[in-house]
């Protein structure tokens, strides 16, 4: 078994811990990372310490930002009445990157679930409420996965917001069963905003 000094299997146990990354991919970044330039090594730590403390959540959609409201909130070009729910900021820049999407976002930060006490008022539900009522949505488009929580997630907002006149589609075609928006390609998204079906 190899010995590391103290601080290298430190660096590689943290390392370890991202999203993706086994042992083996650990230790080649940690062993790069100890025998790169000292100015590199610096630009990193600084890099991730500033991007850690000053990237925060829009107020407004719960996007990542780093200024209040986003750029995606601020943006006067995009369709102000039509807004696609999503459960976590990640999944803004996947939809972003499939470059068709051209209205605003609403980040709920989690499904429902009662089992492991996650009701309603848990996730940004009530926001989204607000939001119809100030914005003039009058189209909600869910790009949430297709497992029974998010399915139950999408039922319930239906029927709360039903009362104001909203418009209700989700994505369609291409997905599969316990489908995520983490592992979908850019295509695959375009075609299923797209081809979105309504709801009701």
């Amino acid at each position: 078994m190899v010995k590391y000094p103290d601080r290298l299997r430190k660096l590689i146990e943290l390392l370890q811990e991202l999203p993706g990354i086994g042992a083996r991919s650990a230790e080649r970044m940690a062993l790069h990372v100890v025998q790169a330039h000292e100015t590199y090594a610096k630009e990193l730590s600084e890099c991730l310490l500033q991007a850690r403390m000053s990237i925060g959540f829009c107020e407004i959609c719960g996007a990542f930002t780093e200024s209040q409201p986003c750029d995606i909130c601020n943006d006067s070009s995009r369709q102000q009445n039509v807004v696609c729910v999503v459960e976590k900021p990640t999944d803004v820049l996947t939809i972003e990157k499939a470059n068709i999407f051209k209205g605003k976002y609403h980040v709920l930060n989690g499904v429902l679930s009662p089992l492991d006490g996650i009701q309603p008022e848990d996730i940004r539900i009530p926001e989204l409420e607000e939001r119809v009522k100030k914005e003039a949505i009058n189209e909600i488009i869910f790009a949430l996965g297709t497992d029974t929580q998010s399915e139950a997630t999408i039922d319930y907002i239906v029927k709360r917001l039903a009362t104001y006149g909203v418009q209700f589609s989700k994505l369609a075609r291409g997905l599969p069963a316990k489908f995520r928006l983490d592992y979908a390609d850019e295509l695959t998204i375009a075609s299923a905003l797209e081809n979105r079906k309504p709801i009701r």
